[in-house]
């Protein structure tokens, strides 16, 4: 989680998928660091994927980029292909783009389903301007879930602004990644929700 998750290994995914009855999107990310994957990484990015539709996860999320700030549309149109029948998220290398907009347009064309993102900036409310735009430019493609530093304090105005269907919070920003309190954690989950209720 602090290295803002790698690929679960078959066990987990096991464990989880018996525990959890909502749905799960799992992360295909074989390593840390940046997002350029080689051939060897590329074809195990495919087996854990196979492995995810096989132990039951209802959607992958992953992100493949290039040199000069660029998604990787090919080969992120393999992995949503090797995916299928599930949906993918491209995840936060998206943030990595040096043009949003083209970003988003190539992962229109990879076939994926959502782009988890901050607007490309340090979070969720400092790329509220972005999120809004994408959210307007995709709205009949794709679903921008906003992303970063999202917690109970700002999800209805990140909600509400953006005009998003859908946000992601890791609750990192008031919950550090591995603390135990699972009291804590649930109690925060519950205020997200209330919150969330009150977006009309």
């Amino acid at each position: 989680m602090a290295q803002g998750g790698l690929s679960p290994s078959e066990e987990m995914m096991r464990s989880v998928r018996k525990s959890v009855k909502l749905p799960i999107f799992v992360m295909i990310r074989p390593r840390a660091g940046n997002f350029e994957y080689s051939d060897m990484e590329r074809f195990r990015m495919r087996a854990e994927i196979a492995m995810a539709q096989r132990l039951g996860m209802n959607g992958i999320v992953l992100g493949l980029m290039m040199r000069k700030a660029r998604i990787d549309l090919e080969r992120t149109r393999v992995m949503v292909w090797t995916a299928k029948p599930l949906p993918v998220t491209f995840h936060r290398a998206f943030d990595e783009a040096a043009d949003l907009d083209a970003a988003a347009r190539d992962v229109i064309r990879s076939g994926a389903a959502r782009i988890l993102t901050s607007g490309g900036a340090s979070s969720a409310l400092a790329g509220i301007e972005n999120l809004t735009r994408l959210v307007k430019t995709t709205n009949e493609h794709l679903i921008i879930v906003p992303g970063g530093g999202i917690n109970a304090s700002n999800v209805a105005r990140i909600a509400k602004q953006s005009g998003a269907s859908e946000v992601h919070s890791g609750l990192g920003s008031v919950l550090p990644y591995g603390e135990r309190d699972y009291d804590r954690f649930e109690s925060e989950v519950r205020k997200l929700t209330t919150q969330l209720a009150s977006v009309t």
